[in-house]
């Protein structure tokens, strides 16, 4: 079993809610790491990287990423994070990878003040701008396709700009082996 699609990049790329809705386009099932962390520590992320750190949510994360790749067939959404640790790049050669790329003005629209991403805190566009540096090169390495989740992109990120997004991308998968 193997996903459909695995969506990669940074806080506020849309994978959670384009992914969502590639779901819906392609007929499959959607998941989210993310979520199944939540839901198995019963706190939200945020909250869980606040009371216990980072280092005890990126072990959680390493392995609800290895068994969402072995038991999802939908849809995958990583967290933003996920793609540096070494046994998850490992994990992810030879799945349909695709890095939702976009620029540092829109992912700071749509993240807003950031309060509920603790690895945000502070000066957001500093540190996030530090994730693109830093996690683009990891992103790119991984992704059999790139695809550019600005082109529909408008402040809000409403829901028919993500839509547009997600047909867009469920057409190019299609072309993508």
């Amino acid at each position: 079993m193997r996903p459909a699609a695995v969506l990669i990049g940074v806080p506020g790329s849309g994978k959670t809610t384009v992914g969502a809705l590639l779901a819906e386009h392609l007929g499959v099932a959607f998941r989210d790491t993310d979520h199944d962390i939540a839901a198995r520590c019963g706190t939200p992320v945020p909250d869980f990287v606040r009371r216990h750190g980072e280092a005890r949510f990126r072990a959680l994360e390493r392995e609800a990423v290895r068994a969402a790749l072995d038991e999802h067939d939908g849809v995958l959404a990583l967290g933003g994070g996920a793609v540096l640790d070494e046994a998850t790049q490992r994990r992810l050669v030879g799945h349909r990878v695709v890095h939702l790329k976009v620029g540092l003005s829109t992912a700071l629209a749509r993240i807003g003040g950031a309060q509920d991403r603790p690895l945000l805190a502070g000066d957001v566009e500093s540190r996030l701008g530090e994730l693109f540096r830093v996690r683009g090169p990891v992103y790119r390495g991984l992704a059999r396709l790139e695809f550019d989740a600005d082109a529909d992109a408008d402040a809000d990120a409403d829901a028919g700009s993500a839509d547009g997004t997600a047909q867009r991308l469920a057409h190019a998968l299609g072309a993508v082996a």
